[in-house]
């Protein structure tokens, strides 16, 4: 099959309906196939082709939307790229999937004509604004002069649909390999574990050029019925009048914004009855986040967890049921999950070891890293470098990632048990931790600290609190006090860049 059928049979089911509002304009389903099928055509006339890539590289729009499935529908390779990281990472994802377009904005171009000299195969920039500089190709003049006909490319269900590149935090970034039968279990997979009801209102805050963004466009096609009001940047009050105005009923984010919602309690203003279903991933949500949210506005945060090897979306608390703070929840429908040792043994409930996942939504592998794929991917095992553990009830739970364990004295420690206790200092906002060397115990620890708004404080201040909790052995060594952390675009805190900083 082709992942961009699931639009139109969309269409079949429910009609024509708004799907998508963007900027205060409301586009239908049907709208936004039409566009779809007149960038399709377009870009078949600048000899895009089956299994071409085509980069997508701008932060949420309609135009996004569209994109991908016109990519998806010409058969082509979808490469979404982060467009908050640096000219050398573009450069590399550039060069690395030989790409001959890429579809942008006046705002990016810049970054593309720096990494152009790098990427000698790009030839076609395609540019969304109303006015473009002469040497790129308008996209509103393309689908202008295109027809909204367009016949959907038959591919086969191990063909690649999307190419997406991990975010690079503990090295070069890989480029994941899904094919239309991978994004299309994803998409199944969430649509039965999820057992949501069609037209719903949905907030769509986190970026769609991501593998959580993918997922999350073809859920919604799956799901059907339904509209996206769409935010290109997150703003808490007009977040909250947003859902006051649409009635809107769901939304998934990141930690960090949760924690922003907070501190901002005279948004309990708004009217946000309508909201039934807040959902949180990509990085863990502390106990006292969980905690404040469902007391300062009477809302339960649902946590789930995936990886962008497995489609992004592999694991959740239920909405209707046991919430367990501080769970990834249970693996969704179709989805095998279980902890091994280093051995490779698995692990009874309750002991710590490597996370693996298997299902039909894994990646196809690393482009052009056959090495790093059979490391990753063995005998049908996703191996996630999640260190963790089961509890009786099947529930899940992340302690650490594997290369981000901390190896002091020969001991290992966890570097969110440290962080956990950061986070309940009542000047800090935000923290991570890392490991550092040390001549007598080979590692030490390192905290780096982003305070509350307004708030001064001193590493001597800091390091008594986590002694008081921790004990010395576990306390941080040494403090640093940051503006802000290092993020990925979906939030996941960068430590690869705060290990650079030692």
């Amino acid at each position: 099959m082709n992942i961009a059928e699931l639009t139109g049979k969309e269409i079949e089911r429910f009609g024509e309906h708004v799907s998508l509002i963007f900027e205060e304009r409301a586009f239908t389903n049907i709208q936004m196939q039409r566009g779809a099928s007149r960038l399709g055509n377009a870009l078949k006339g600048l000899g895009v082709g089956r299994g071409d890539r085509v980069i997508i590289q701008m932060p949420n729009c309609p135009e996004v939307v569209q994109a991908f499935q016109a990519v998806y529908a010409i058969g082509a390779v979808v490469v979404p790229i982060n467009f908050l990281v640096g000219d050398a990472e573009i450069a590399y994802i550039y060069q690395d999937t030989g790409a001959q377009t890429v579809i942008s904005s006046m705002a990016f171009l810049p970054k593309i004509e720096a990494c152009r000299a790098h990427a000698p195969a790009l030839k076609n920039v395609i540019l969304i604004d109303e006015e473009v500089p002469p040497g790129v190709l308008s996209y509103r003049t393309l689908v202008g002069h295109s027809s909204d006909e367009l016949e959907i490319e038959r591919t086969g269900d191990d063909e690649i649909a999307a190419l997406i590149y991990t975010a690079g935090t503990t090295g070069v970034p890989k480029g994941v390999m899904h094919t239309h039968a991978s994004l299309y279990h994803n998409a199944k997979m969430q649509h039965e574990t999820l057992n949501l009801p069609s037209g719903l209102t949905a907030i769509g805050i986190l970026p769609l050029c991501h593998s959580y963004g993918i997922a999350s466009m073809n859920y919604r096609a799956l799901l059907g019925g339904g509209v996206a009001v769409l935010f290109d940047a997150f703003d808490p009050e007009r977040l909250f009048a947003t859902i006051e105005k649409y009635r809107a009923n769901i939304m998934a984010g990141v930690p960090t914004m949760y924690v922003y919602l907070l501190l901002l309690p005279e948004l309990r203003k708004y009217d946000i009855s309508s909201m039934k279903y807040w959902s949180c991933g990509s990085a863990p949500l502390t106990r006292d986040t969980w905690e404040g949210f469902k007391e300062v506005f009477g809302h339960e945060i649902t946590e789930g967890w995936g990886l962008t090897e497995a489609g992004a979306n592999n694991a959740t608390n239920p909405f209707d049921g046991i919430k367990k703070i501080g769970s990834i929840g249970l693996p969704m429908k179709g989805t095998e999950m279980k902890v091994v040792d280093f051995q490779g043994s698995e692990l009874p409930p309750g002991e710590e070891g490597e996370i693996l996942i298997s299902g039909p939504m894994l990646m196809k592998g690393y482009w052009n890293k056959p090495e790093e794929t059979a490391e990753m991917l063995r005998d049908g095992w996703l191996y996630t470098g999640d260190i963790g553990y089961r509890d009786a009830d099947g529930y899940f739970f992340i302690t650490e990632r594997k290369k981000d364990l901390i190896i002091k004295g020969g001991e290992n420690i966890a570097p969110r048990e440290i962080e956990e206790v950061l986070f309940s200092h009542p000047k800090i906002l935000e923290a991570a931790v890392i490991g550092i060397d040390d001549p007598i115990y080979g590692e030490d620890i390192k905290a780096f600290v982003v305070l509350m708004p307004g708030e001064s404080a001193e590493a001597g201040e800091i390091i008594p609190y986590c002694v008081e909790r921790l004990k010395q052995f576990k306390s941080p060594k040494e403090i640093e006090f940051l503006d802000a952390l290092p993020k990925s675009l979906v939030g996941k805190v960068l430590k690869k860049e705060l290990r650079n900083r030692r």
